[in-house]
């Protein structure tokens, strides 16, 4: 697993780039800008984000699996990479065109708004990441967040200076993503030889792009339309509260998509002998990185959410803390997701899971939101997580030893919550909010580290005394 903790670090870092710009300038928008501004945006980013979907039909994982099953050979992986890529570029299109129709013609608030988000949109036409996941190529997207990432979070402070500038922030954040797409480009000549494809080599993609396109839209379903329903069900003022609380929901969760982007492509050319052991491995490392984070988060919630937004937010401390399981269930599912249902090709399983989250989130939703607002989304996204892995856990029980992985998630679950108690005692002991808040977390990491030393010396880091 050497190999895989080194790309699993690198993908660490190109995630966390994509959460940090939002992260660092998040304490100043929410204040620039106001809870109602950061609701309008999430809100019509929810709605772009389901085109960008289409767009991409399940290609991020379809792609990555088959350049990674075809990169020993140049000539076949070139062709498969220019027939996936030219499906994408077609959907793009097609989606593009009913968007602006759709802007255009009907009477959506904030049209002005949407017409920069399209930026999104089009950036999909360039996206060519699931390439680089597929060749296990995760160094050269490291370089490219870093520098883009760097000089939108610059513009964000430079341009975006009141409550006006909503147009400002958008531009930027939408910008810089069609920006960051292009400049994997530079690199395609290295890796890929262009050559002549028919019309039915683009074709025969369809379908199993459009198999793996399911549960990518019924997983946006409770993680993406819980916004587009609290905006449409409830108001934008509960809209900022949940969009900033996600926020921070989803720096663990970028852990979670960095473990899943590099074991995918790897366990699907790994040998049956290898399968197993690897698998046991790859929960250990998420349950060791997620359990903590989990933990930590339901304890420091409420005062980091009122240091961090402003007092504005208030609500968005007890989001983080209602969603802070769905971290857990969220980060099993995609283990076996990404290193067992998608290389062994059981997509039928992985859609049917998805499904089943998708509809609890809906009904859920339209029960509990139009009363409870941004804390009824929340029961729905609880529930639809949990059914997820539930439902995965059941249908690959026989071949995955959970009784085994019982065990790894009981040692590391211990291991969280005597970090845990220690850091709620010193909480009481500080008055002060913002030195607490410090101490908790770097006595969390000490402690944690601590209890986990073994771990962390002998299997991650892979460091064996001579």
């Amino acid at each position: 697993m050497k190999d895989v903790n080194k790309n699993f670090i690198y993908n660490i870092i190109y995630q966390l780039f994509i959460f940090i710009i939002p992260l660092i300038s998040t304490p100043y928008i929410s204040r620039v800008l106001g809870v109602n501004n950061v609701g309008i945006y999430s809100y019509t980013y929810s709605i772009v984000y389901y085109f960008m979907l289409a767009s991409l039909l399940g290609i991020n994982n379809y792609g990555a699996r088959c350049i990674s099953k075809d990169s020993n050979n140049k000539n076949k992986m070139s062709k498969n990479f220019l027939s996936i890529y030219f499906l994408q570029l077609m959907m793009t299109l097609i989606m593009t065109i009913i968007y602006f129709g759709i802007v255009v013609f009907t009477n959506y608030n904030h049209k002005d708004i949407m017409i920069i988000q399209s930026l999104f949109l089009l950036s999909t036409a360039i996206d060519i990441n699931w390439l680089f996941f597929g060749i296990e190529k995760f160094k050269i997207t490291i370089s490219r967040n870093i520098i883009i990432k760097v000089i939108s979070l610059i513009l964000i402070f430079l341009f975006v200076k009141n409550n006006n500038d909503l147009w400002k922030y958008t531009l930027i954040m939408s910008g810089s993503t069609i920006i960051s797409q292009a400049y994997l480009w530079l690199y395609i000549k290295k890796y890929i030889v262009f050559c002549k494809i028919s019309i039915n080599d683009i074709i025969k993609n369809f379908k199993p792009c459009l198999i793996l396109f399911v549960p990518v839209i019924a997983y946006s379903i409770y993680r993406v339309m819980d916004k587009t329903m609290i905006g449409l069900l409830s108001n934008t003022i509960e809209l900022g509260n949940y969009e900033s609380a996600e926020k921070i929901i989803n720096i663990p969760i970028s852990f979670i998509t960095a473990l899943g982007t590099v074991m995918m492509p790897h366990m699907s050319k790994t040998s049956p002998e290898e399968f197993d052991k690897k698998i046991i491995s790859t929960f250990e490392l998420c349950l060791f990185f997620i359990l903590p984070m989990a933990c930590g988060l339901e304890i420091i919630s409420n005062d980091f959410s009122t240091i961090f937004f402003g007092k504005e937010f208030t609500k968005a401390g007890v989001i983080i803390e209602l969603l802070a399981p769905t971290i857990v269930f969220s980060a099993i599912a995609n283990v076996i997701r990404t290193s067992y249902l998608i290389p062994k090709e059981l997509d039928k399983l992985y859609v049917k899971s998805t499904i089943y989250g998708a509809i609890v989130n809906v009904i859920l939703n339209c029960i509990f939101i139009k009363r409870y607002g941004a804390l009824g989304a929340c029961i729905g996204t609880i529930a639809a997580e949990f059914i997820v892995m539930l439902y995965q856990i059941i249908k690959t029980r026989t071949k995955i030893d959970y009784k085994y992985i019982l065990g790894i998630f009981s040692k590391y679950l211990i291991k969280a919550l005597i970090m845990s108690m220690v850091v709620i005692i010193i909480g009481t002991l500080i008055d002060n909010i913002c030195l607490k808040l410090i101490v908790q977390i770097i006595v969390s990491i000490l402690i944690y580290s601590l209890l986990s030393y073994r771990y962390i010396l002998y299997d991650f880091l892979n460091i064996r005394n001579n």
